[in-house]
């Protein structure tokens, strides 16, 4: 590791907040990807007449284990269970419930956290922890592809800007502030209701206004190292625009992008939360953070639907804030700059003392 990319590492982990938000939040994501093995209303794994089956992977007939239908098997029916029981063993996950089975055993939804759901039902009878650790999963993916798409069209644009300037950069700019002069929102919504929105779709309809967020830094930083002596250098000696681009401008102008991309993936989970709040979000079977918001808005008398899913995504937020926070301050010039005077002025006392 070059000394200057340990230096950003130091004044990272020496945001305390900051770092380990990260390791907070990274422990989340990993365990939400592993949702399926954690809350599921099928078996991990069973053996049956001394074969091993795994439901999450494969789909198993009840005609398989020696019932009669041919349809896929249901492991809450306690006759299936009697048929595995009895000639064979079965592993549950710790919650059997997914993020969409319905509890019949129920007369009254919501319910309350119980033994059985651990933070209790929505007014469909689903279970709540289900929904939030698969919403967690999906709001956070899916965050992480805008990011990753918005990312590569704002660099993309600010660069072309930045580096030839002149009318492209002037044409570029005009579209840039009449796209942003649109009220966002209410074209989200426009297109979200023309369409029966997909996670694909709503994903496209996001990034046609995301990517702008970053097209002015990018911009400016290109601005400013396409003047270094080594880019004029390298134009002089006939070096292709892509090739300057991509390998002398580019590198000092994404350690200012990188300081956006927590904040940018906070947004996108937080636009996605919202579409889906307002009901013009991902399609009504997805395990959604904002359509459980909207439960919850619509069930006052249950309060721990709110008090939930608030939390998780106040803390799914902050976390990210925290991040975003020493990202900047570990990729700020002027601290690494200041880390380095004072590491060197160190040594000279320990040096001089000696």
């Amino acid at each position: 590791m070059s000394p200057i990319n340990q230096r950003r590492l130091e004044i990272f982990k020496s945001n305390r907040r900051g770092y380990w938000s990260f390791w907070i939040f990274l422990a989340m994501f990993i365990v939400s990807l592993f949702a399926e093995f954690i809350a599921n209303d099928k078996p991990i794994v069973f053996s049956h007449q001394g074969e091993l089956y795994f439901p999450l992977v494969t789909t198993v007939t009840e005609i398989e284990l020696g019932g009669v239908l041919e349809t896929e098997a249901d492991f809450h029916d306690p006759y299936v269970i009697d048929l595995i029981e009895s000639n064979g063993w079965l592993i549950w996950p710790p919650l059997r419930f997914s993020y969409s089975t319905i509890d019949y055993t129920y007369n009254i939804t919501p319910s309350p956290p119980d033994s059985t759901h651990w933070l209790g039902t929505d007014n469909q009878g689903t279970d709540v922890f289900a929904k939030l650790l698969y919403g967690f999963r999906l709001s956070v993916l899916f965050g992480l592809s805008l990011t990753l798409i918005s990312s590569v069209i704002g660099v993309t644009v600010g660069a072309l800007q930045g580096y030839f300037g002149g009318l492209v950069d002037l044409i570029g700019q005009r579209l840039v502030e009449i796209q942003s002069g649109l009220p966002i929102l209410f074209v989200l919504i426009i297109l979200a209701s023309i369409v029966e929105p997909n996670v694909f779709w709503l994903l496209g309809i996001l990034a046609l206004f995301s990517w702008m967020a970053l097209v002015g830094v990018v911009r400016a930083e290109f601005l400013r190292a396409r003047n270094f002596e080594f880019v004029r250098a390298a134009k002089g000696l006939g070096v292709s625009n892509f090739t300057i681009l991509r390998r002398h401008v580019l590198p000092n102008a994404m350690v200012a992008t990188l300081t956006y991309l927590p904040f940018i993936l906070n947004g996108s989970i937080t636009s996605l939360t919202a579409l889906d709040f307002l009901g013009f979000g991902l399609p009504i079977d997805s395990p959604s953070l904002g359509r459980l918001l909207s439960q919850a808005k619509a069930n006052l008398q249950a309060p721990w639907l709110g008090l939930f899913v608030f939390l998780t995504l106040a803390m799914l937020l902050t976390l990210l804030i925290f991040i975003g926070e020493a990202v900047r301050d570990a990729l700020d010039p002027r601290r690494a700059i200041a880390k380095s005077d004072r590491s060197s002025s160190d040594a000279m006392t320990s040096i001089q003392t000696a």
